[in-house]
């Protein structure tokens, strides 16, 4: 990022936030629908992530837009297409007094690459190959390969102390011995299936926070936690679905903000018979007519995207061609959605060999967002009416997900939809995970749950990934999004729209990842 950025970026922040001025310290409270099960900042677990980046800051820090701003590295640069160095920002302490170091760095990336479990980080680092201390505030991270979203990946996890947390275990990062942290607020206390208490950091280097202390309250159902919000129990609640939204603006403030989540369906491309593809009788059919292009153009547009937004999702969502909306890295800004043309759907399945359709099987979750049910349903009745006769069949996530596939494992579905959005908040990323041909050593489509495959593709984001001129890049990228749009590889239907209520007084920032961050809420300026 240049210096004009860097400063553009903190005028802003300052602007933002100057017309609260200075406030009494008070306390906080803030509503989450999910549950923080863990403190440890190198263990990936989304709700954990957005407390755990109050203490433990990373290198560098994502905007509302996830682009990558400076925090604990206040600079950095490319030495050579496998080199990267990092400047740390100079004063920055541990609140347990010792100075950030870059040997504290070079723990922390080890660490996040060596870190056991299910949900880690080490997609995002599987492609450093060392971290070396050049001075006590200069890194050196070097690459195996080309790098030029390593400052995206940095943006990720957060640095602890090398001396706090050398041999700790995740319980040590929950108030005890590995709580050192450079972050704005301290972590307190996690006590699980209810809060999360944070306090001001008194010595952080950056701006003072005005709130003294920060709940963080588990409130999974939607209604108790608006009903909370207006009762004044808490002052900020995310994750407000549709149905509430007009209940929330009658007593407090409604935000809303696009996210780097997609809904997609994914198509079985691999198998020569798909399970739940069948003709009239129900009889599995010889050849999957999901593995031609003109069956998955036809289903492209029988969706009538606009229709799905307005009523199954009550306006939470962005009909969409691509895999990242407007504002975020990697968007293609003149790829519109597909034309809603259940004629031209019902001609291409002729032209493919269909004129009396199929029977579909889609599948789907019943509870991870609000309106996945309805969603499915709708688009259901949509093929249907376009002559692919659908079943909908919503299970509840933590069935879906068993059987939906992964990188290791082959998709016991036909058709399924699900959302999907990765950290870094750029395009690619989310290609890589959901379009590009499975690889589960190079930790390649682990979200390609229809097992799209498709050589030109993958020469094409890998050719980005070595790709430093961001400019270039973008135009790499955008063949890649047009490529895999002709060809539906995936369906891509929506982006996911976000919502927060917040009390009447306050001033809210909302982010495009979907997080809650205390350092983006602050008093609304006296009238």
């Amino acid at each position: 990022m240049s210096s004009t950025t860097r400063r553009a970026y903190a005028v802003a922040l300052g602007v933002a936030f100057l017309a609260a001025g200075p406030v009494a310290a008070q306390d906080l409270r803030i509503g989450f629908k999910a549950a923080v099960d863990g403190a440890d900042p190198h263990q990936l677990y989304t709700p954990n992530r957005n407390v755990q980046l109050h203490v433990w800051e990373p290198l560098l820090w994502q905007d509302a837009k996830l682009i990558p701003q400076p925090r604990l590295a206040e600079s950095h640069r490319v030495i050579n297409p496998t080199t990267w160095e990092f400047t740390l920002r100079e004063g920055v302490k541990f609140t347990d007094g010792t100075p950030l170091t870059a040997e504290d760095v070079v723990f922390s990336i080890r660490r996040a690459q060596t870190t056991e479990g299910l949900r880690t980080y080490r997609i995002y680092v599987r492609d450093i190959a060392s971290a070396e201390v050049v001075n006590p505030r200069t890194v050196r991270i070097i690459t195996r390969n080309p790098a030029p979203l390593l400052p995206n990946y940095m943006t990720t996890f957060g640095i602890v102390s090398a001396r706090a947390a050398q041999d700790a275990q995740p319980a040590d990062f929950n108030g005890g011995r590995a709580a050192a942290s450079t972050g704005p607020y301290r972590w307190i206390r996690l006590t699980p299936g209810a809060n999360v208490i944070l306090e001001r950091n008194p010595d952080y280097w950056g701006e003072k926070e005005p709130w003294q202390r920060v709940e963080v309250r588990f409130v999974p159902n939607d209604s108790a936690r608006v009903a909370a919000l207006l009762a004044g129990d808490l002052d900020v609640i995310d994750t407000v679905p549709p149905g509430l939204h007009a209940r929330v603006r009658e007593g407090a403030q409604l935000l809303t903000e696009t996210s780097n989540f997609t809904l997609y369906m994914h198509l079985d491309q691999f198998r020569q018979v798909s399970p739940f593809v069948t003709d009239a009788n129900g009889q599995p059919l010889p050849n999957n007519p999901l593995r031609d292009v003109r069956v998955r153009r036809a289903i492209n547009h029988a969706i009538n995207r606009t229709a799905v937004v307005e009523r199954a999702m009550e306006g939470a969502g962005v009909p969409t061609a691509q895999f990242m909306a407007a504002g975020f890295i990697g968007h293609v800004p003149d790829l519109p959605p597909p034309a809603y043309d259940p004629a031209l759907s019902r001609r291409l399945l002729a032209e493919a060999g269909y004129p009396n359709g199929f029977n579909l099987t889609l599948h789907c979750t019943s509870d991870r967002f609000a309106g996945d049910g309805r969603v499915c349903q709708a688009i259901g009745q949509m093929l249907t009416a376009a002559g692919i006769r659908t079943q909908p069949d919503a299970l509840p996530a933590t069935v879906f997900f068993r059987r939906a596939g992964s990188s290791t494992r082959e998709p016991d579905f036909s058709a399924q939809m699900s959302i999907y959005g990765g950290l870094p908040g750029i395009t690619s990323d989310n290609m890589a995970a959901t379009v590009r041909t499975v690889d589960a050593q190079l930790g390649l489509g682990a979200a390609n749950r229809g097992r799209y495959s498709n050589p030109e593709l993958d020469r094409l984001l890998a050719q980005h990934d070595a790709t430093i001129d961001p400019d270039v890049r973008q135009r790499l990228v955008s063949q890649a999004v047009r490529l895999v749009a002709d060809q539906v590889g995936v369906v891509t239907v929506f982006h996911w729209q976000a919502s927060w209520g917040a009390r009447r007084g306050l001033t809210v920032r909302a982010r495009g990842d979907q997080y809650t961050y205390a350092t983006d809420i602050r008093p609304a300026p006296a009238r």
